[in-house]
């Protein structure tokens, strides 16, 4: 009897590594949603966790959100605590106040402001109803334009309940997966993989996609994804043009808290049609959720299916990474 083959041993998959966000202390460099316009009345001061440290979010009365560095630099109390005056935000401990360019403009007993008395103040935007940061001093690319001016808009902004257990880029990096889109979102292309459709910058990509969505609806669609902090789609569904962001907050090492927004053009239909786009969005979300917060994310073993996806993951790996606050937020 012939002595049976010992079955092949399998060998662990080669990979390239992708610095992880906190890596050395960095973070890269991107926009990322902090928080809902919602969330930060007139007069109101938040605080959020951002890039492995605090930040607070404050709204003076001419109705300007300003994001900063959380903790008074006189003895470190955390300024989400105190209140807003005016234009300013009010440590609770000694009612030292900095205006929105995070400088001291008063002391509570009416000494002069030391000079150095500075809060770390981040680029912020709000749009589509969500309080967008940028990592670093300067942003090194803007927000996406969706086309039409807010206010011919019907938007629905949302935030989910919890984090997930993964990097900001591990959600982004669903945009240019071919393969995920057809797997997991059953999305149909009418004429194969569009990798030889890629517009490609020095932050990211777009691409537009006719194909067949879920319930077999015809989509035209412009795709986006610059940085890592959001991605981006408008263009047509079915008969009636739509655009949605989703933006992933970056609390922490290892999490991300997804927001976004879905818009319509107002009109008769509006209503109707921005629920729609919020079931897709649900659904589009519950079909990643258990992916995103369990996956270990590697570039392994690739077939050509994947070219584009490895290009875009070729960006993440060299993106911009600082943390000029680091100093501040902690």
């Amino acid at each position: 009897m012939e002595p049976t083959a010992a079955p092949a041993r399998p060998t662990p998959p080669r990979t390239l590594p992708i610095p992880a966000e906190g890596q050395d202390g960095l973070f890269r460099q991107s926009w990322y949603p902090l928080c809902l316009s919602s969330e930060v009345a007139r007069g109101q001061v938040l605080g959020c966790p951002f890039l492995d440290g605090k930040v607070v979010a404050f709204r003076g009365d001419d109705g300007a959100v300003h994001v900063t560095s959380a903790y008074c630099p006189h003895l470190g109390a955390d300024l989400s605590v105190g209140q807003v005056v005016g234009n300013h935000v009010q440590c609770a401990f000694h009612h030292w106040e900095y205006n929105g360019d995070g400088v001291c403009v008063k002391t509570g007993i009416g000494d002069p402001p030391p000079r150095s008395a500075c809060l770390f103040v981040f680029p912020s935007q709000e749009r589509w109803g969500i309080v967008w940061v940028f990592n670093g001093e300067t942003p090194l690319f803007e927000l996406p334009d969706m086309g039409y001016p807010e206010d011919q808009l019907l938007v629905w902004s949302y935030k989910l309940p919890r984090p997930f257990h993964s990097d900001p880029w591990v959600f982004a990096a669903n945009t240019p997966d071919m393969q995920h889109l057809k797997a997991v979102h059953k999305v149909k292309f009418e004429h194969g993989d569009p990798h030889d459709e890629i517009r490609w910058d020095e932050w990211g990509l777009q691409y537009n996609i006719k194909a067949r969505h879920q319930g077999g609806v015809p989509i035209d669609w412009n795709l986006g994804l610059r940085g890592t902090g959001c991605f981006w789609r408008t263009g047509s569904y079915g008969d009636w043009w739509c655009a949605a962001v989703t933006g992933f907050a970056l609390p922490a090492p290892g999490l991300h808290h997804v927001y976004g927004a879905a818009m319509v053009l107002k009109g008769e239909q509006a209503e109707e049609r921005l629920a729609i786009m919020r079931g897709i969005t649900e659904r589009t979300i519950g079909e990643d959720e258990k992916i995103l917060d369990s996956i270990h994310y590697r570039q392994g073993t690739f077939t050509a299916a994947d070219r584009t996806l490895a290009k875009y993951l070729t960006i993440v790996r060299n993106f911009p990474r600082a943390h000029p606050s680091a100093p501040f937020i902690r």
